[in-house]
């Protein structure tokens, strides 16, 4: 154990973070043209989660997956908000999904 959390709460944020991140996988399997904030956002966010519960209850290859996983999604994040500030201002401004 590295992280003091009770039990209970550790599983809540697990299954959290595992429904975040088979959300994300369904979600660009379903759209056409997913936003790519909504998809990084919930692994990033799921990834996380993911993490924080394998600190209390310890399994290192799941830790090292699930730490590239947020590394990931994390540059995915970043290279969407990256696209976003080099797009020309215009009238009218893209709408999420």
């Amino acid at each position: 154990m590295i992280l003091d959390l009770p039990q209970w709460l550790s599983n809540v944020l697990g299954f959290t973070g595992t429904a975040l991140c088979i959300a994300a996988y369904a979600y660009i399997t379903y759209e056409d043209d997913p936003n790519r904030y909504l998809q990084h956002g919930m692994n990033f966010l799921g990834a996380v989660l993911l993490l924080i519960s394998l600190m209390v209850n310890v399994n290192l290859p799941s830790i090292a997956m699930e730490g590239l996983w947020a590394v990931v999604a994390g540059w995915g994040l970043v290279k969407a908000f990256m696209a976003r500030r080099r797009q020309p201002a215009t009238a009218e401004q893209p709408t999420l999904h």
